[in-house]
């Protein structure tokens, strides 16, 4: 998506803040990635890394589809915690 955007987070500091989304729908997908190299490790299909999603869905098999994790802005402030899961 030409709209999406990363951002970094130093552990001790873990919490994150977009600024200037238009209202809409909109979902955010964070990673713990602990050797740094810029994506979600795997074994045999099986994230290896801590992983969540906003609204915090059901994980079966694969990332959840957009409305299970998307939130509904309509301009105003919104606080959303996002629950890590680590499953190896």
């Amino acid at each position: 998506d030409t709209r999406s955007v990363t951002r970094t987070v130093p552990a001790d500091r873990p919490s994150v803040r977009f600024d200037g989304l238009s209202a809409g729908n909109w979902a955010a997908a964070v990673i713990h990635d602990e050797n740094a190299n810029g994506k979600l490790d795997k074994a045999i299909g099986i994230p290896r890394e801590g992983f969540g999603f906003t609204r915090n869905p059901t994980i079966t098999f694969g990332p959840p589809r957009f409305t299970a994790a998307s939130v509904a802005l309509a301009g105003d402030r919104s606080h959303q915690v996002v629950r890590m899961r680590y499953l190896l």
